[in-house]
This record gives structure tokens, sequence and C-alpha cells, in this order.
């Protein structure tokens, strides 16, 4: 799924609706392994919103004490709208779920679609191909959105560090 030859700093963004749920748990998920993975300063990490309403807030509460709980830091992380000029700064930039996916298709510059994929693409076998927003569900919710971002994670930085 990615390029062969990755000679450089491999840039991969998370996108989800509002970026204070699932695409900040990923980001967190992914600097968290990079860190401890072997990957510091050959991968770099960010995420974005389809929506820009919640611009400049930090994620959901609810999503960083969940990830907290499993020994990711989300509480720095801030939310910001996807631009255009992400599709052209970043390798990779993977939506959380179809709708994600299809308003990136809308205003990605021609030339760069390869670029967009779904994050669960990277787990072979996976039960579900999106990761559910956890925003009106309860705690279990935020359980399973992050199991699902670990599994899509733990298998993009594989998949990234055989290339690199």
């Amino acid at each position: 799924m990615l390029g062969e030859n990755v000679d450089r700093i491999f840039r991969v963004l998370f996108v989800c609706t509002g970026n204070i749920c699932r695409s900040p748990a990923a980001e967190g998920i992914a600097r968290h392994y990079i860190e401890h993975g072997g990957l510091a300063g050959r991968v770099e990490v960010d995420s974005a919103g389809t929506y820009g309403g919640h611009a400049g807030e930090p994620p959901d509460p609810r999503m960083i004490k969940a990830a907290a709980q499993r020994g990711y830091d989300l509480a720095g992380l801030r939310a910001r709208e996807l631009e255009v000029d992400d599709f052209k700064y970043f390798d990779l930039i993977l939506a959380l779920d179809h709708g994600h996916l299809e308003e990136m298709t809308k205003i990605c510059p021609l030339g760069y679609g390869r670029r967009i994929k779904l994050l669960l693409d990277f787990v072979p076998g996976a039960e579900t191909d999106e990761v559910p927003d956890p925003y009106f569900g309860g705690p279990q919710s935020f359980e399973y959105a992050l199991d699902l971002c670990e599994a899509g994670v733990d298998a993009l930085l594989k998949e990234i560090a055989q290339k690199l």
C-alpha cells in the first residue's frame, strides 16, 4: 500500500469529523508507538477534521481519559480542520470512516488521490473497515474506537517500518 524506497521522514495525517475523538486517538497512539518503536525522527503524524467547528479545542475529555488509561497522552493535542495543502504535505492521509474518505476526495487536488486511504485498510482481515464515532456512545464506544485505532496504527507503522 505504501510506495517503495521511503528514504526521508514519512508523514501521516489521521482524519475524522471534528478532530476531537478518533483522529486524535490515532495520532496519540501513533506518537506513542513511534517514540517507543524506533521510528522517532523517521515518521511524523498529525490529525485533522473534515469539520472545523472544534478548531483549537482539545480532544473530547472522554477520549482523553480512555486513552490515558492505556498510556496515550492526548491532552496537548488541538483540533484543526483539514486543509488542501495537507494533501501535498502528507504522504498518507487516513480517513477513519467512509464519510471522511468521501469528503477528503472532494477537496483533494488532482494527482494526490493515491495518498488517501482508510486507516483500517492496513489491517488484514479486519472485522470492519471503519472506526465508528464514539461521540454519542458510552465508555465502551471509546474503548472500541481505541481498539480499532491501535490495530490500524500498529499495522500501518509495521508497514512503514519495513519500507524505511
